[in-house]
C-alpha cells in the first residue's frame, strides 16, 4: 500500500511539474506577444539564433509559398523594421490559442489578426526551455497575405 501512495504521489508531482512547465511556455508566449506589440528591442533576445523562422505567403489565387529565415536573419529584419512597426501602429491579435507539448518544447497554435485587418491567419510558436532556464522561441511559422516576402522565396 505504501509503494502505490508513493507512486501515486510522484505521479500527482510529475502531472504538477508539467502543468507548471506548460503554464510558463504560455506565458513566455504572451511576453512574446506583449514585447513585439510595444516594439521592445527585447523581443529579438526571445529568439534562438537558429530558430526556424516560416513566413507562409497565401498568393492571390490561394495557393501558399512558405519562405524560411534563419533565426539570426530575422533578428536583424526584425530591428530595422520595428521603427516602420511603431510609426504605423502595428499590432498582433491572437485568439483560438491552444498548447501540446512537443518533442522539442510547446507548440503554440493560434489565429493572428495583423492591425488593422478584419481577416485572421495561422500561425504557430514552438517555445523550448533552456538548460539555463531562460525560454525561446526554436521555431515560428505566420501566414501573411504580404507578397513581397516571396522574392526571399528559394
Amino acid at each position: 500500500m505504501k509503494k502505490f501512495l508513493a507512486t501515486l504521489i510522484v505521479l500527482m508531482l510529475g502531472l504538477g511539474v508539467f502543468a507548471a512547465e506548460q503554464d510558463d511556455a504560455m506565458a513566455f508566449f504572451n511576453s512574446v506577444v506583449d514585447a513585439s506589440n510595444n516594439y521592445s528591442p527585447s523581443l529579438a533576445t526571445m529568439y534562438s539564433d537558429n530558430a526556424k523562422i516560416i513566413r507562409q505567403v497565401i498568393k492571390p489565387d490561394g495557393s501558399l509559398v512558405n519562405v524560411y529565415f534563419s533565426g539570426a536573419d530575422y533578428k536583424s529584419e526584425m530591428k530595422s523594421n520595428a521603427k516602420f512597426a511603431k510609426l504605423v501602429g502595428y499590432k498582433n491579435f491572437y485568439s483560438d490559442t491552444s498548447i501540446t507539448k512537443v518533442s522539442n518544447g510547446y507548440k503554440i497554435n493560434a489565429m493572428r489578426r495583423p492591425s488593422p485587418s478584419k481577416y485572421k491567419l495561422k500561425t504557430y510558436m514552438v517555445v523550448q526551455k533552456q538548460p539555463n532556464g531562460k525560454w525561446l522561441v526554436v521555431e515560428e511559422l505566420m501566414q501573411t497575405k504580404v507578397q513581397t516576402f516571396l522574392k526571399y522565396a528559394k
